[in-house]
């Protein structure tokens, strides 16, 4: 299971801007810093349709290997300051959205418009006179090279609780027993002479807090264990791709590996 993790985190490709080539750039923040948040920029663009990029190749790449995309703005004062409504600059930020692809070759006709995953994700501020013009050029990579190429924000996984009430709580020591679990973990199912009594409706939503142990009368009435061979898997996607296509890539990643050792073993036997 964590070698799945490790796996999404650091071995799953994705495209990300490697290479900027800057022409302009007036505004008040420096050039390096502007590279690395635009590298940082989450694309979304299938790695499964593009090669690796040799490391001698020029920034240019091709079609196969390498995303071309420009942006180039100017921050003007608004000639309609003056009436309401209306600011007092025009393009003075620059959003992902002003980023646009350049097809290189057929790509055009392989693949739909790639791109950042949102449009609205601020790179710079800039006032009248500040101006910028890129050209930039995006790989595919692992995150293992750079956080930049790892397809999740986050992944972790936890081990799927099972609660068990070995003695029957009733009224207020069920009410009390509820609220030491997460909500619809317990509820109060009613019975037949009238009473309410702590049942476990569904144990996934347990937070694992122990905070029943805190009631000496109520810790006695529980038994609280973990399922060993029961993962609960939390893939948290950059948008570039989805956690459906991602976990699978990972697997079939951790295939092959298990693949190229059994190999090594089987020529060291030979």
């Amino acid at each position: 299971a964590n070698a799945v993790r490790r796996i999404l985190l650091s071995d799953v490709p994705t495209m990300a801007i490697e290479k900027v080539h800057i022409y302009q750039n007036t505004s008040i923040m420096q050039d390096e810093v502007l590279a690395h948040r635009l590298g940082l920029i989450p694309l979304k663009a299938d790695p499964r349709l593009f090669k690796w990029k040799e490391p001698d190749a020029k920034d240019e790449g091709t079609e196969e290997d390498t995303l071309e995309f420009f942006l180039s703005t100017k921050c003007k004062r608004n000639p309609l300051r003056n009436e309401a409504g209306e600011g007092p600059y025009v393009e003075h930020h620059v959003y992902t959205k002003q980023i646009q692809w350049v097809p290189n070759g057929s790509q055009a006709e392989k693949m739909a418009a790639p791109g950042p995953v949102e449009d609205d994700i601020l790179i710079n501020k800039m006032r009248p006179g500040h101006e910028m013009e890129f050209k930039l050029f995006a790989v595919k990579g692992l995150g293992r090279d750079h956080a930049k190429f790892s397809p999740v924000a986050t992944t972790f996984y936890r081990l799927l609780p099972q609660i068990t009430i070995i003695k029957d709580v009733f009224d207020n020591d069920a009410l009390r027993l509820q609220k030491c679990f997460s909500p619809g973990v317990v509820e109060l199912e009613p019975t037949e002479d009238g009473r309410k009594k702590a049942v476990v409706v569904n144990a996934r939503y347990d937070s694992c807090s122990r905070n029943v142990y805190r009631h000496n009368d109520l810790k006695e009435c529980v038994v609280l264990e973990k399922i060993k061979d029961h993962f609960i898997f939390n893939v948290e996607s950059t948008g570039a791709i989805k956690p459906t296509e991602m976990v699978p890539m990972a697997m079939q990643i951790l295939i092959e590996k298990c693949d190229l050792y059994l190999q090594e073993i089987d020529d060291e036997n030979k």
